[in-house]
């Protein structure tokens, strides 16, 4: 099979085919994630709270994130990896963003790059795609504005909202972004961006109609225990199975049961006899 690449994201949109994409961190879960056939892995942020253990996405740096992409594209074979870029990597300067950028893909060895905002941010997303490096938008709730929205909130339920939502969309696409992420967005006008606009749309919490999903992968196994969306469906539940595997090997050891003899190595006994 193909590696997956921007043509092929824009011709599962045109053919009504969804697209799957999840989070990776490490190299372990990006091998489940190529073997599974995920389209995309998303080396997201979101680290900070499910494997750095931070209260949100603020604290990430790009240093985290280039780490971390190293270890997920040495983990993929067929599965498209993007890189979120952290909080002040697109901020300050055009030249700086477009450096930061470039890191990503020259020494992660990520795709492609995924950035939050709007209209705001179209001359930086420019910047960017002119160093030939794709780009996926973000837009709706995202994280790395949580100050400024003053918490998790949904986003475009009043119509003023709502426009900017659209308009958004619509900037992002003209600017050349191959994708758009629409998080915490109310379905209903998830749906009309998504006809709106030519490029794929990817959901979470954004309902049914996006082009595609994206979950973060230990949200949805059951791994990481603090707060989970209401938008999350856990299809496993591996946090309680990991605690008593590990109890289970706690036992053992203090019981003198393990290791046992088939997890040992054996010597010849003449050997031994001639050490003393």
């Amino acid at each position: 099979m193909a590696r997956i690449t921007t043509s092929v994201l824009r011709e599962k949109k045109r053919k009504g085919e969804k697209i799957t994409m999840l989070t990776a961190y490490d190299y372990s879960t990006a091998i489940v994630l190529d073997e599974a056939g995920i389209d995309i892995a998303l080396v997201g942020d979101s680290l900070g709270n499910v494997i750095l253990g931070y209260e949100n996405t603020l604290a990430v740096t790009m240093d985290d994130m280039v780490h971390h992409t190293k270890a997920v594209v040495r983990g993929v074979k067929i599965t498209m990896v993007v890189t979120d870029m952290p909080f002040l990597s697109y901020h300050i300067s055009i030249p700086e963003s477009v450096r930061n950028a470039g890191r990503l893909i020259q020494e992660g060895g990520a795709q492609a790059v995924k950035l939050e905002g709007g209209q705001e941010r179209v001359d930086v997303i420019k910047a960017i795609l002119d160093a030939e490096i794709p780009v996926m938008g973000h837009i709706g709730l995202t994280p790395q504005s949580v100050h400024q929205f003053g918490g998790f909130k949904v986003q475009g339920r009043d119509l003023e909202t709502a426009k900017r939502l659209i308009e958004d969309a619509k900037a992002l696409e003209r600017a050349g972004v191959f994708s758009i992420v629409l998080e915490g967005v109310p379905a209903a006008l998830a749906k009309r961006i998504t006809e709106e606009v030519t490029v794929p749309t990817i959901g979470i919490g954004a309902g049914p109609d996006c082009d595609g999903q994206v979950l973060v992968v230990n949200d949805m196994l059951g791994l990481f225990q603090g707060h989970v969306a209401k938008f999350v469906k856990k299809f496993a539940n591996l946090h309680p199975l990991m605690v008593e595997a590990v109890k289970s090997y706690s036992d053992e050891v203090k019981a003198g049961t393990f290791p046992a003899t088939e997890h040992c190595y054996s010597i010849d006994e003449e050997i031994i006899d001639k050490l003393y």
